[in-house]
This record gives structure tokens, sequence and C-alpha cells, in this order.
């Protein structure tokens, strides 16, 4: 096999394992065997035991202590802590660009995101565009940690996100059903853009607090999605990991 080929074998593995995980088809606590899982998606077992090695990297499965993997359950606390450290580690990043001077053309470009990101919102909350605004979201925040320029801050920020409901668009799939949520995306917009401005303008101190609170909006948003769990564990990706979904 040529190594592109294991490389496509071991994305495949990744990205179906880790859907399997998000959307419920394997349960929180249940075994990962690679023999049955091998056959399940059909890839041989050295590519998928690098996926599995790689999703206990970012933390949705786990070691079982007799061998082997297990699927990661998740307490509301780890998803609070984890939105919490996104934020402090988000805000380090922001006030270091800040403080060290980020490039003008990397947050034009920024600047240019969150102007489609407006686009993506509409003219009210019932004509939101989560798909494109999801996307976009994403993008933002990536290119938020690059201001940096520190390539071991945005590795962390990368890692924080990675635990289910810690990113920053987590909740976007299930928010169409959710006012709360719908409004809460033109605050988190709002800061966004508050964000870009204290960068600009050196602002390390408020940039960072800025990003904390940017955060807790995340956590709060969590509150409304979890009183209506039920009706939106099939549409929010990582749901059913936590413990009681």
């Amino acid at each position: 096999m040529s190594r592109s080929d294991r490389k496509s074998q071991y994305t495949k593995a990744l990205m179906e394992l880790r859907e399997l995980v998000l959307h419920g088809e394997l349960e929180p606590g249940e075994r990962v065997s690679e023999i049955g899982m091998s056959q399940r998606i059909g890839i041989s077992r050295t590519p998928l035991r690098e996926a599995m090695s790689r999703l206990i990297e970012e933390g949705l499965l786990e070691r079982h202590p007799s061998g082997g993997c297990r699927v990661r359950s998740f307490s509301l606390s780890d998803i609070l802590d984890a939105i919490e450290l996104r934020g402090l580690i988000e805000g380090m990043a922001v006030r270091i660009a800040a403080q060290r001077g980020a490039d003008p053309a990397a947050l034009q470009a920024c600047g240019e995101v969150l102007d489609q990101v407006d686009l993506a919102l509409g003219a009210g909350e019932h004509e939101i565009d989560f798909e494109l605004y999801a996307d976009l979201n994403i993008q933002f925040h990536a290119m938020l940690a690059q201001l940096c320029n520190s390539p071991t801050i945005i590795r962390e920020v990368e890692r924080a996100a990675r635990m289910p409901l810690a990113s920053p668009s987590a909740f976007l799939k299930g928010q169409t059903a959710l006012a709360p949520v719908r409004r809460s995306l033109f605050v988190a917009q709002a800061q966004h853009r508050a964000m870009i401005e204290a960068i600009a303008r050196r602002e390390g101190t408020r940039a960072e607090a800025l990003a904390r609170e940017h955060a807790r909006l995340a956590a709060s948003n969590l509150s409304h999605v979890l009183r209506q769990r039920a009706a939106l564990a099939e549409e929010i990706p990582g749901i059913a990991l936590l413990a009681g979904g």
C-alpha cells in the first residue's frame, strides 16, 4: 500500500469512527474492538489503530483497564471546564496578539470573514444561515488564534476545542429551535468585532476579557441546549456522550 493510500485509509477510519462516537452510535462506556470496528467500517486494523489513538488524544476514547479502548463519557462539569479552558487559552492568544502587534493584513482578513458572518446572520434571528455561520465561525476562531503567531498557543487552542460540545460551533446544528441561542449569535458577533478592534488598538487586557466572556456565552448556550436534550440529541454531535444523555 502506498503512503497516500495509507493516509487515505487513516483519514477514513478517523472520520467514520469519530462520527460513530459523536452521534451516539457507539455509547459511552462501550468497548471498541479493533477487529469488530475494522469489519464494521471496512478498514484494515493498522489505520484503525492509528485513528483510535488519535481519538484517545482528542478525549473521545479512553484506554480500558483490561486493554483496548472504550467510548468516554463526560459530565456537565467536564464540558463547562473545557469551555472555560478554551476561553482562557483563546484569551491568552488574543492578549499576546495585541501586545506583540498583529499583522495588519491578518486583521483585515479576520474583518472580511466577519463581514461574511454578518451576511450569514441576515436581518434577524429568523433569517440566519446556520450552516454558513458555523463554517465561518470555525474559520474566524482559527484565524483569531493565528494572530498571536505562537505555534505553541495555537496548538493548545486547537486541543481545547476538540472536546465534544466545547468547540466554538458546538451547538450550531441544533440552534434553529432555540430562540435564546439564536439571539446569542448576534451578541457573539459583536464580541468578535470587539476582539479584533481591541487587538488592533493593542489593548491586550480588553481583548483577553472579551475572549473569556465569549466562551462564557457558549457555556450559557449549553444550558439552553440541555433543557432540550431529547429533542436535539440527533442534531448536536457529542451530546450523547454527556452522562445521563
